[in-house]
C-alpha cells in the first residue's frame, strides 16, 4: 500500500518542485493543505504553481493521486473539521511542512506563519503519531537560522547559536520554529532542510520567483557595484533543493537530521564570476568595495520614502537583500552531496538566461488559466 503524505506549501514556488519530484519518484498519495473554498479553486491554485514544470495534460494525469485538505495553517486544527482532522491524522504516513512566510520585513507575517503555523503542524504530527503512527516529520527551515556571520563556512551542527543576532524576522522565527520541532517531537523521526538563497532553475530560464532575481538585475545595471569581487555567495537552484527534499524525505533512514541544501564551498560563486557570466565581453562588473557603506546609506534613505513611491520598494528590497550578499558565508553541503551523490549547479552557469527571462517578462510570470480537461477526469477528492 502506498504512503499518504500530508504536505503544506505545495502550491508555492519551492513546493511545486517537491511535488514534481514526489510524483516522478514515488506512487504516494499527496494530501495538500490548501487555502481554498472548493476543490476547483484548490486545483487552480496548484495549476498556477505546477505550470512552470508541466503542461495541462500532465497536470490532469497527476490529479488521481492528489487530495486537497481545504484549510488554513493559521486556524485551530488547520481549519479542518474535527472529523477530517482525525481521519487525516489516522491515515497520514508522513508530514512534509514546506509552507512559510518569506516576508522578511513583517514580524507579524513571520510570527503567524513560521511560529504559529509550525506549532500547528507539530501538534498535528503528535496526533498522527498517537493515532496511527508517523514515519517521519520533515520541515523546511533556512540557512538564515545561522544569524549574523562574516567570512565563515558553517556546518549543520554549528548553525544555531543563540548568542548571535538575526538579520530579520524571517530568520528569527525560523530559528525558534526549528528549536520547537526538536524540543516537541523528541520521539518522532525528523528531517530538517535548510536551503540557502534559492534562485532559478539550472535546467531552464523560466522562474516564478523574482524578488532576489530583481535585486541582482538592479545591481547588474549599476555603473559600479559596491561589492568585493571575491565575496562568496551561497546561491542554489530550486531543482537541486526540490530533488533533495523529496529524496531525503522518502528515504527509510536518512543519515542525519539536519541538511544544508546549499552551494557549499565547491559551488559557491563570487560577484566577479557572476559579472563575467552576464557580460558577453567577459569584462564583468566594475566593482568598488569601498562604496559599500555609502550604498547602504542610500538604501536606507530610499526605504524611508513613502510606500507609494516606486523607489521605496527598491530600497526595501535591497535592505532585505544586502546582508545576504555581503556576509561572505557559505554553508557546508557535504551531507546532502554525499548521501544523494549529487551537487548543485553553480549560479554563474545558469544566471544569464535566468536574468534575461526575468527582464523580458518584467519580473512577472505569464501565467495561463487552467484549460478545460479534454478527457474524462477522475473525480477530484477533498478531505
Amino acid at each position: 500500500m502506498s504512503e499518504t503524505l500530508f504536505v503544506t506549501g505545495g502550491t508555492g514556488f519551492l513546493g511545486s518542485y517537491v511535488i514534481l519530484e514526489l510524483m516522478a519518484r514515488t506512487d504516494a498519495e499527496l494530501v495538500l493543505l490548501t487555502r481554498a473554498n472548493t476543490t476547483d479553486e484548490a486545483q487552480k491554485k496548484l495549476w498556477r504553481a505546477m505550470q512552470l514544470h508541466i503542461d495541462s495534460d500532465a497536470f490532469f494525469d497527476m490529479m488521481p493521486r492528489i487530495r486537497f485538505a481545504m484549510g488554513d495553517l493559521h486556524a485551530p486544527k488547520l481549519g479542518l473539521s474535527e472529523a477530517d482532522y482525525d481521519a487525516l491524522t489516522e491515515r497520514c504516513g508522513s508530514v512534509l511542512h514546506i509552507a512559510a512566510s518569506l516576508n522578511r520585513k513583517s514580524a507579524k507575517a513571520c510570527f503567524n506563519s513560521n511560529l504559529r503555523g509550525t506549532l500547528s503542524m507539530i501538534q498535528f504530527a503528535r496526533a498522527a503519531k498517537d493515532r496511527g503512527g508517523l514515519r517521519r516529520f520533515s520541515w523546511v527551515s533556512t540557512t538564515a537560522v545561522a544569524g549574523v556571520r562574516q567570512s565563515e563556512v558553517v556546518g549543520e551542527d554549528q548553525s544555531i547559536d543563540w548568542n548571535r543576532s538575526d538579520y530579520d524576522p524571517y530568520a528569527r522565527t525560523k530559528k525558534f520554529a526549528e528549536h520547537m520541532v526538536f524540543e516537541m517531537l523528541p520521539d518522532i523521526d525528523k528531517t530538517v532542510f535548510r536551503p540557502s538563497i534559492v534562485m532559478g532553475d539550472s535546467r531552464m530560464a523560466e522562474t516564478t520567483q523574482f524578488d532576489m532575481v530583481s535585486a541582482f538585475v538592479g545591481l547588474a545595471k549599476l555603473p559600479v557595484v559596491p561589492l568585493d569581487p571575491h565575496t562568496r555567495l551561497d546561491i542554489v537552484p530550486a531543482d537541486f533543493v526540490g530533488e533533495a527534499i523529496a529524496r531525503l524525505h522518502m528515504k527509510q533512514a536518512p543519515r542525519w537530521e539536519r541538511y544544508h541544501l546549499s552551494s557549499g564551498t565547491r559551488s559557491a560563486c563570487t560577484p566577479q564570476q557572476i559579472g563575467r557570466a552576464l557580460d558577453p565581453t567577459g569584462k564583468g562588473f566594475r566593482m568598488v568595495p569601498r562604496l559599500d557603506s555609502s550604498f547602504l546609506l542610500g538604501i536606507r534613505a530610499l526605504n524611508r520614502l513613502p510606500r507609494s513611491m516606486k523607489l521605496q520598494g527598491v530600497g526595501a528590497l535591497m535592505k532585505v537583500f544586502w546582508p545576504y550578499v555581503t556576509f561572505d558565508t557559505v554553508f557546508d553541503n557535504t551531507r546532502v552531496c554525499t548521501e544523494l551523490d549529487m551537487s548543485p549547479t553553480p549560479f554563474p552557469a545558469y544566471c544569464a538566461p535566468l536574468l534575461d527571462f526575468a527582464t523580458r517578462v518584467k519580473f512577472t510570470y505569464p501565467y495561463k488559466p487552467l484549460p478545460v480537461q479534454r478527457k474524462q477526469p477522475a473525480k477530484l477528492r477533498a478531505v
